[in-house]
């Protein structure tokens, strides 16, 4: 086996270091001019900056411009670039079904040249087996870094045992739901992945797996440290509920890593696959283009949000009821969390939302959801602005009988379709919210609205005190940022599975203006200022 020092070579390899900056002191003065025949009295910088805003505003009056315009020379001046651009104080109109910029954007996560390809099963370190947590989309979170992990630690990785136990009690496994085949081959180069621990393995282990929980956004030194040498004394651990249990934050050819786990090794099956699409072909048949909701506003959620959503005593009492099966959450405030914004969109606040936007009522909506809380008396809001909507259930019923005893297989179906969609819409932050709006991005940054929850509360309270227009005008404002720009993404911002910066590359732009080509887009405005 690899020894220990192999494991912890690993922390000098993830992370890379990056070109270091060569910064020189900003010293601000002022040129004046010197006779030897008269010393002058040197002129204060008070003075000659009153005199340099003079100058600038009676050169304003005259030309008929404010000084309040230079920043648009300047721009002009140094060819307005495609970043400047995208710059968050820029107040174009959104097109509201896809951003212009998308097509500047793609996805790239292949392993660099110095990536060492994976260590065999024979040369590994032991065995590592992964119990997922959660439903499909946070076991798919615990999958993909599962695969990282184990390459951190020179491991085999035993396929992922999925949860059966969460809230919606599936007991499918891993291969009733992703191709797993497919799984085990794309990664081969990566990490080898095994269906099975050998038996010649388990019968030559004098103990059970050794079992155990690592803590919430670990980084690679705490496996490497923790768990490394005990899988080198027993050949096999388990690591169990394992959802969010690596740090956001690794070295960028791991976070690649992730990308080709979960935008490429992460296929479903081809019977998921198959009726997905063709829900998707069923909606374009009867829309040039649509808008897949996500709406998570099953009892469970509304219950564990703390919040109130209107339904008087009996809302109180049966969420009340729901909750207690968390024995740990802690007792929050209805009204305060609605104000931080973390309280979920109604259905007729997500309609809202979008008619505020700009999308209009003959707009062919695909809801994607469980259990709706409140049921069809929850639903008409959203159905009266706008009456196209459709569900899986509406759109398959004898295809999709055999799926019906399967929550996990059923989410799966809704994935493509909101994959596939114009626009993706969800009304919270959740484990769906977030893969899909990361996949989006790393495909070409395809619309994706989310609801920025803590400015829409107040807009929502106060509605019917003001007039549509001015309702729809404060709506669009309070959205820039959320709308899925490619300026909304930062790296190190928020969960990577949602913003994976790594993974997203630039193409060439061409300057409309000088119709220069530029190689890196992002560099832009920080070379053309460093050229002036």
């Amino acid at each position: 086996m690899v020894g220990v020092g192999v494991g912890k070579g690993w922390r000098f390899s993830l992370f890379s270091t990056n070109v270091a900056l060569l910064s020189r002191p900003n010293k601000h003065f002022c040129w004046r001019s010197t006779t030897p025949f008269q010393q002058r009295k040197p002129i204060s910088w008070s003075v000659v900056c009153g005199l340099m805003l003079f100058g600038l505003g009676l050169i304003s009056l005259l030309t008929g411009h404010m000084a309040s315009n230079l920043e648009w020379y300047s721009n002009r001046l140094v060819h307005r670039t495609f970043y400047s651009r995208l710059d968050g104080n820029y107040r174009a109109p959104i097109d509201v079904w896809k951003s212009q910029y998308s097509k500047y954007y793609y996805g790239c996560s292949e392993r660099g040249r110095h990536f060492a390809p994976a260590v065999r099963e024979r040369m590994s370190n032991g065995y590592l087996l992964i119990a997922t947590s959660g439903g499909l989309n946070q076991q798919r979170t615990g999958i993909t870094d599962a695969v990282v992990v184990a390459r951190i630690l020179n491991a085999t990785l035993v396929v992922p045992e999925l949860d059966h136990h969460s809230y919606w009690k599936d007991d499918s496994d891993f291969i009733n739901i992703f191709d797993v085949d497919w799984f085990i081959s794309y990664l081969a180069k990566d990490v080898t992945i095994v269906k099975r621990v050998p038996n010649k393995v388990m019968r030559s282990m004098e103990k059970p797996p050794y079992t155990m929980r690592v803590p919430r956004k670990s980084d690679p030194d705490y496996y490497l440290d923790q768990v490394l040498p005990i899988l080198l004394r027993r050949q096999v651990v388990q690591l169990t509920k394992f959802d969010y249990r690596l740090a956001s934050n690794l070295d960028d050819e791991l976070q690649k890593l992730r990308c080709r786990v979960n935008y490429h090794a992460l296929i479903f099956t081809k019977p998921i696959q198959e009726l997905g699409q063709r829900l998707v072909m069923r909606m374009q048949k009867m829309a040039h283009r649509f808008i897949a909701v996500h709406l998570r506003f099953e009892p469970d959620m509304l219950a564990f949000s703390g919040c109130y959503f209107g339904g008087g005593a009996k809302e109180r009492r049966e969420l009340g009821e729901i909750r207690k099966r968390w024995t740990t959450l802690p007792d929050l405030s209805a009204d305060g969390e609605r104000k931080r914004g973390k309280c979920p969109l109604t259905p007729h606040e997500v309609g809202l939302m979008l008619r505020a936007l700009g999308f209009a009522n003959n707009t062919y909506l695909y809801v994607a959801s469980g259990e709706i809380y409140g049921g069809e008396e929850t639903m008409q809001p959203l159905k009266d602005l706008f009456p196209n909507i459709y569900t899986k259930e509406m759109l398959a019923d004898e295809e999709l009988k055999p799926f019906l005893p399967f929550s996990s297989r059923l989410a799966a179906i809704d994935y493509v379709v909101c994959d596939e969609s114009d626009v993706f819409v969800t009304n919270n932050n959740g484990n769906m919210a977030k893969i899909i709006a990361g996949r989006r991005r790393y495909m070409g940054h395809k619309r994706t609205i989310r609801p920025n929850a803590k400015k829409l509360s107040t807009l929502f309270m106060g509605r019917h005190e003001m007039e549509w227009d001015t309702f729809a005008r404060k709506v669009k404002a309070c959205q820039r940022g959320f709308m899925g720009e490619p300026d909304e993404m930062r790296p190190g911002r928020g969960e990577f599975h949602e913003y994976p910066y790594s993974c997203v590359c630039e193409r060439p732009y061409l300057d409309e203006l000088s119709k220069d080509v530029y190689r890196s887009p992002r560099h832009v405005a920080i070379n053309l200022t460093a050229k002036a």
